[in-house]
């Protein structure tokens, strides 16, 4: 049943001006039974997270055009106009639906690496779009699994899946606080470490093995000796004057190079 809400002050849309912190804190986000909520804009990234099977809490819609996916909710959905809409998501141009989701849980590096054969791990890569981005790319380009390290951005933060399109429910992601530690421990994989090095090898010049994971670090320092240590150095030839591309750019070379 769609409730239409006239008073952008009304209690029940408190819980859509919640933060990122508000929807979940750093203690849930590294919970991986799954604790906290997410929120999706817009209804190809809502429908996704359903067809995942994501539990929905809550849903701001359109009044003026509901969209489909809204009739799918087993749970609340209101209904305002644009102006209220726009109060209440703080967004110059709000979606026509945004909706709340019980954040799922996710598996742990281990049982992540074991079913998969194309892995993107990722240290220190703090910006939202960038992680966005990287799912969308690994996705599109058939990698089945994406690791992060715990000082990465939330592949569930509202600006990531934005950027992925909701393909962050096709790629299964693990994190962890003790990334050298767990990427030491994988069998059975060919570690690449992405990096601007002269010294490092091509990466047109990789023959790619059955199972692979591509590293990829900081825009601003690469990834640490600790993770270069465990991988193959690999680079992507550049012009000259020019040392790197953006990581999410070069995670898309690196999926298409190593897929």
């Amino acid at each position: 049943m769609i409730i239409v809400v006239d008073d952008p002050d009304d209690p029940r849309f408190a819980q859509f001006r919640l933060n990122e912190r508000g929807l979940a804190s750093r203690a849930e986000k590294r919970d991986d039974a799954g604790a906290g909520m997410f929120l999706a804009e817009g209804d190809l990234v809502v429908e996704r997270a359903l067809d995942a099977g994501c539990v929905p809490v809550a849903a701001l819609v359109d009044a003026d055009r509901v969209p489909e996916v809204a009739h799918r909710f087993e749970a609340p959905v209101y209904a305002g106009g644009t102006q209220i809409r726009k109060v209440i998501s703080g967004l110059g141009m709000p979606q026509a639906i945004i909706a709340l989701f019980e954040r799922p849980g996710r598996p742990s590096v281990a049982e992540l690496a074991a079913r998969c054969r194309r892995l993107v791990v990722l240290e220190a890569v703090d910006n939202p779009a960038n992680v966005g981005a990287i799912i969308r790319n690994a996705a599109g380009l058939g990698w089945d699994g994406l690791i992060l390290d715990h000082t990465s951005a939330d592949p569930l933060a509202r600006r990531s899946l934005r950027v992925a399109m909701g393909t962050a429910f096709a790629l299964p992601h693990a994190r962890t606080m003790n990334l050298a530690t767990e990427l030491a421990q994988l069998d059975g994989f060919e570690l690449y470490g992405m990096t601007p090095n002269p010294e490092a090898r091509d990466l047109d010049t990789v023959v790619a093995g059955e199972r692979v994971a591509a590293l990829i670090g900081s825009e601003r320092a690469g990834l640490t000796d600790e993770l270069l240590a465990l991988a193959t150095p690999v680079r992507i030839p550049m012009a000259a004057g020019v040392d790197s591309l953006n990581a999410a750019a070069a995670s898309a070379i690196t999926c298409w190079a190593l897929r």
